[in-house]
């Protein structure tokens, strides 16, 4: 059976569901579901971790082994598993993740002004790979 990892994400995002979309077109693998933080998936693993129910700002990765990766180290784990050159992400760990994660926090604090308008809808083959 595959592994598969399970993206989570603010799903009122434009900004956010460009990136969703982009990671379904890369994954080749065909590795990755989806989730919005804001969903039944999402609201649960938000009070399972003790998080807060509202704060949408941070990209959570939950591997198959259970482990989680969070804001900048789940960008970079993302661009490995994608494989290709999208693998070279793996160089930014030499950045110290305080550094890492302070620049994520600016672009998800912007993140609101850098979404386009409109962003596509998901196929029916790509709707599958989202969690309720």
């Amino acid at each position: 059976m595959k592994e598969t990892y399970v993206l989570l994400y603010d799903g009122e995002c434009g900004f956010c569901n460009f990136w969703v979309n982009w990671v379904m077109q890369n994954d080749l693998k065909g590795i990755f579901n989806f989730a919005s933080l804001q969903g039944n998936f999402g609201q649960n693993f938000l009070t399972d971790k003790r998080l807060p129910l509202k704060r949408f700002n941070t990209l959570y990765l939950i591997r198959p082994d259970g482990r989680v990766d969070e804001k900048s180290d789940a960008v970079i784990k993302i661009c490995s598993l994608l494989g290709g050159w999208y693998k070279l992400a793996v160089l930014f760990k030499i950045v110290p993740k305080f550094l890492r994660d302070k620049i994520y926090d600016l672009v998800a604090k912007n993140r609101r002004k850098l979404a386009s308008g409109n962003c596509p809808l998901p196929t029916k083959e790509q709707r599958k790979k989202f969690i309720g």
